[in-house]
């Protein structure tokens, strides 16, 4: 039987009106976007090599303060905000302030920590740096038991002050102290016993020894082959991760009077003791090789920049040496330990520090996760994106510092000092997400810059270079010798 017209006439009349509404859906869409562009534009950029991306461009050592040159030309080329390839991951670059402050202001709700593969593998699946929520913050109280400002006051400041003079004093007379190196041992010396009771000086170091090569390692391409920063850096990780765990089983065969001393470790081991406890063997694990690391790493490259500041900037050593030496004239005893109000009369030695870590921006990149969607300044940011975060681009923004690539302590007289070390023009110490070493970091540079002014002298002999992506400074020598 033949069709009838009306059978052919519905599915055309069907398809007419289909095709009618995805016009108008489309004309609906193209509207929305011409009014918005954030709901479908992605920030500008490229990916640079197969495989390699644009690594290498992003870790060349820089021996300037300014912002990285890696930052600095796509910041020209494409504005704040775009895309890169670095380390195998396709990756969003922020220098941006607002997009910066939001990322910061919505931790944990738009936005989540989030580490290279190759630096999660050098810390532990089970670090604290990738927890959020109550583990998180279960995991940062037990932290500030160490770290927090009363055990700092209590059981580290004069341990702190201690350590320094006698570092300082096997320091005299050697043609050149590389001070990254020597500063960085002195720390771990303090820092290895707080943790874990270890003694550097009986072990000549070794413990220290096997963190030489995180850094090479900590952000590089997670190739694990012989003869590779990352196999090396990995070794390392193994050595002490071993020796950590060995250290666990011997402390949980022991009861609490036949312990020498109380340290950190018991406090992790008295946790994983209770009935529901809220850290597993191998969080507790990771977390001390992060504080082993974190703790001397990041505080002795600040000493470092500040040395080098003060060296080529006679007027900032001079007051500072004169606070110093007020403090020292007050008390009753010149010979005795700095106490914690001394300490925090320091106005003008806060004020150096904070100015040289506001200029040697040692972590001038953070790495986080978007959580969803976010639509900013025109651009999309999917959800899953992994987003660098550039904190130098504002300490060195001349609309909020005046001659930013000037070492000016100075200011932090006008300017409100962060409290804790974080606010959204100062991001040395982190953002909302604070750093839980802020406080240890610097007492322990204050209680330095304290032994070295009012008894040394600091004879320049070298120039400072800013390794990359981490931006540790290296290769800054100076000879010292005693005040006449």
């Amino acid at each position: 039987m033949e069709d009838s017209p009306v059978a052919v006439a519905i599915p055309w009349f069907a398809l007419a009106a289909a095709t009618a509404v995805l016009a108008g859906a489309a004309w609906l869409i193209i509207r929305a976007c011409k009014a918005d562009e954030s709901c479908c534009r992605l920030p500008p950029g490229s990916r640079g090599l197969p495989l390699l991306g644009e690594s290498l461009e992003f870790f060349a050592r820089s021996p300037s303060l300014e912002l990285l040159p890696f930052l600095k030309q796509r910041l020209e080329r494409y504005g704040p905000i775009f895309r890169t390839n670095i380390i195998a991951q396709d990756m969003i670059v922020s220098l941006d302030p607002e997009l910066n402050n939001l990322v910061f202001q919505q931790e944990e709700r738009l936005f989540q920590c989030w580490y290279p593969n190759s630096f999660m593998r050098v810390f532990g699946a089970d670090s604290i740096i990738t927890t959020f929520g109550s583990s998180h913050r279960h995991v940062r109280n037990l932290v500030l038991r160490l770290f927090g400002p009363e055990n700092l006051r209590r059981a580290m400041l004069q341990e702190m002050q201690k350590t320094a003079q006698a570092s300082l004093l096997s320091w005299l007379d050697r043609p050149s102290i590389e001070v990254k190196e020597e500063v960085s041992s002195m720390i771990f010396s303090i820092i290895a016993k707080k943790l874990i009771s270890y003694d550097s000086s009986a072990s000549n170091g070794k413990l220290w020894k096997q963190f030489d090569a995180f850094l090479q390692g900590l952000l590089a391409f997670p190739i694990y082959l012989p003869d590779t920063a990352f196999y090396e850096c990995m070794q390392g990780r193994k050595n002490v991760m071993r020796m950590l765990r060995e250290l666990l089983d011997e402390r949980k065969k022991k009861t609490a009077h036949q312990l020498e001393s109380i340290d950190f470790f018991d406090a992790l081991i008295d946790e994983l003791k209770q009935e529901k406890p809220a850290v597993s063997e191998n969080v507790a694990l990771d977390l001390l090789f992060l504080l082993l690391f974190a703790s001397f790493e990041t505080t002795s490259s600040g000493i470092t920049a500040i040395l080098r500041f003060l060296t080529d900037n006679p007027m900032a050593l001079e007051e500072l040496t004169e606070e110093h030496d007020r403090i020292l004239k007050r008390k009753a005893d010149p010979n005795s330990q700095i106490t914690w109000e001394e300490y925090k009369s320091m106005k003008f030695t806060s004020h150096v520090i904070h100015e040289a870590l506001r200029l040697a921006n040692i972590a001038p990149v953070v790495f986080r996760k978007a959580r969803q969607d976010v639509h900013i300044k025109g651009y999309t940011i999917p959800k899953g994106s992994k987003i660098i975060l550039s904190p130098s681009n504002i300490h060195l923004n001349p609309t909020v510092y005046k001659d930013p690539n000037e070492f000016n302590p100075w200011r932090w007289k006008d300017i409100a000092e962060p409290a804790g070390g974080g606010s959204k023009d100062f991001m040395a110490f982190g953002g909302v997400r604070l750093c839980v070493g802020a406080d240890f970091a610097k007492l322990q540079m204050a209680i330095f810059l304290h032994c070295l002014v009012t008894k040394w002298e600091a004879i320049k002999g070298g120039s400072m270079v800013l390794s990359p992506g981490l931006r540790f400074p290296d290769g800054f020598h100076i000879q010292l010798r005693a005040k006449a």
